[in-house]
């Protein structure tokens, strides 16, 4: 009698045994070897606050936005790009570096994404600008891919973003690392021009693409120029708002007469200082109109991740002074080393810092 109660729970032990064998012989590949399985998801926050739900295992990315390229070669997964816009097609060291790019379907055309294009591209997620339009939302929807927003309107906005991104591609530790370089970067320029009286300050008129066309106030372009010490002149100037493009009138950057004009496009500085209609201005006269440089994308660019860059090089190039000893060759090579596995030649640094030949031409 007293057998039992001994035979009852060795026979216990063995069904909790079997059990087991079962589980483990069920158990999936994510946790014998490390890989998730196709259908393991995890929740990402986006730019817009949306929390969606895309596969952990992200091989097929659909770049329906600059910005998001851009970060993917920076955390090296510029080879998972299967769908581009025309834009990232343009530069040169990028697409030198993921020819995939090149080849790419470009899907999206003046914003409206062709969605038969796009699927047949089959991506895991696609990124998008936040400000995507609710008829091109649907149609994502109805896809079922999910689809993840990109804003860029401050530096904080830009650090989330590639945290986000590092997030929904397993590049977190990558994406933190960038951040805190940009971080020291930015606050090792702005502890050296803090003590800059306003009325010594550089006043700097940026022009964004187009010769007109500048920053607003509240963007990532006047933010990081803020943080150089410059004073921008636009931003104490009413502008056009064409279809969220900001323009001022000539008049009016003749009134402004801003000390240092700073370009991303070299025709539209070849077009400043030769055209007569902008040869009043000092800048102009002092010969002061500036490209800035172009690398991976163009530093200082609404959708560049050279940012830090940018706010390193405009610093030096307004107040040489003030940065003599910020060698920028020095800091251009670690950059695309550190962040793009880039081992530049002196040469190639040099084009960078130029700023020209850097994209081919808008087709």
């Amino acid at each position: 009698m007293q057998m039992k109660p001994k035979t009852i729970i060795s026979s216990g032990l063995l069904l909790c045994l079997l059990l087991s064998l079962l589980l483990c012989s069920a158990c999936s590949k994510e946790e014998q070897t490390g890989t998730p399985s196709k259908t393991a998801s995890k929740t990402i926050t986006d730019c817009n606050d949306r929390k969606v739900e895309i596969p952990v295992q992200i091989n097929r990315i659909a770049c329906l936005c600059p910005e998001s390229g851009y970060i993917l070669a920076m955390l090296g997964q510029g080879d998972k790009i299967v769908a581009v816009v025309d834009g990232l097609q343009r530069d040169l060291i990028l697409t030198d570096m993921y020819p995939n790019i090149k080849e790419a379907p470009k899907p999206k055309v003046s914003g409206a994404i062709n969605i038969e294009e796009l699927v047949r591209t089959d991506p895991d997620v696609v990124f998008v600008k936040a400000d995507i339009s609710s008829a091109e939302a649907e149609k994502l929807n109805k896809s079922h891919i999910p689809f993840l927003t990109i804003e860029f309107n401050s530096i904080k906005a830009q650090q989330y973003a590639i945290a986000m991104i590092g997030k929904a591609i397993g590049m977190s530790e990558q994406a933190e690392k960038y951040n805190k370089y940009y971080q020291s970067r930015m606050e090792m320029i702005q502890a050296r021009v803090a003590d800059i009286p306003e009325d010594q300050r550089v006043r700097v008129y940026h022009s964004l693409n187009e010769a007109t066309r500048t920053d607003v106030k509240g963007s990532l372009s006047s933010e990081w120029l803020n943080a150089t010490g410059a004073l921008n002149v636009a931003l104490s100037g009413e502008l056009r708002n064409l279809e969220g493009k900001y323009f001022a009138s000539l008049e009016q950057i003749l009134l402004w007469n801003p000390d240092v004009i700073l370009v991303n496009e070299t025709a539209v500085a070849d077009y400043i200082l030769s055209s007569k209609q902008w040869a009043p201005l000092q800048a102009v006269i002092n010969q002061r109109v500036w490209q800035l440089p172009s690398g991976i994308s163009r530093w200082g660019h609404p959708s560049s991740p050279e940012t830090p860059l940018a706010i390193m090089w405009t610093a030096k190039t307004i107040y040489p002074d003030k940065f003599a000893d910020l060698d920028m060759a020095a800091e251009t090579r670690f950059f695309y080393k550190e962040f793009f596995g880039l081992d530049l030649a002196d040469e190639v640094v040099d084009r960078i810092l130029n700023g020209g030949g850097m994209r081919t031409a808008k087709k």
